[in-house]
């Protein structure tokens, strides 16, 4: 899952951007309204955690603009009910006052994220492999593979693709962050230890100036 936090308290920003890392989701943050705007223009996110009160251009604002296109939890310290009212007639999808408990927001979001396309099954299978969302475990033939949270997302990201061919660039979209550099081998280098982890015969496939698959 994609998402970004639009939120002008950097220490609350930074915050939720490192939780939902944690809970292996790609998270970008944007402390402004205008670059909130920029960031959505150029990436495909699944749900927008949106301040309200953005300097710059206005929350509201940015609602109205995206609503439709991507999920909106709305994160303000406006929690009246009439605030609440007025958010979601903006379009947003669901709304969370300030101050709130963390977990409480992974699941909105997580919800967000089911709504915004075809929800995976609860365990994603290949041939030997099974991945359980639920409990972020990976089993070979029977056997539990340990997974670093970016091995974990590259390989969730090969089950979806059902055997078709994910490029590098499509790895870095999904399991990375905006601020990663486009020309870095860290997909590749990632690439080799979760092959290593998964062990013979080998189940990951690259495909010469394409990408990898799952075989």
């Amino acid at each position: 899952m994609r998402v970004l936090v639009a939120e002008d308290e950097r220490m609350i920003a930074d915050a939720v951007v490192a939780g939902l890392r944690a809970e292996t989701m790609t998270a970008d943050v944007a402390y402004t309204g205008a670059a909130a705007l920029t960031l959505l223009a150029a990436g495909d996110y699944d749900v927008l955690v949106l301040d309200r009160d953005l300097p710059g251009v206005h929350g509201d604002e940015i609602c109205r603009a995206v609503a439709g296109s991507v999920r909106v939890l709305m994160l303000t310290a406006l929690g009246g009910v009439h605030d609440r009212i007025a958010g979601l007639a903006l379009g947003a999808d669901d709304y969370l006052p300030k101050p709130f408990v963390f977990a409480e927001l992974v699941a909105r979001v997580r919800a967000l994220g089911r709504r915004s396309g075809p929800a995976d099954p609860p365990v994603l299978r290949r041939g030997d492999l099974s991945l359980d969302s639920a409990h972020r475990q990976v089993f070979r033939a029977g056997r539990y593979v340990p997974l670093a949270r970016k091995e974990y997302g590259v390989l969730a990201v090969l089950l979806r693709a059902r055997g078709g061919v994910v490029s590098a660039e499509e790895l870095l979209e999904k399991v990375w962050d905006e601020q990663t550099d486009p020309f870095t081998n860290t997909v590749r280098t990632t690439m080799m230890k979760l092959r290593r982890k998964l062990g013979e015969p080998a189940v990951i496939e690259t495909v010469p100036g394409v990408g990898y698959r799952l075989l």
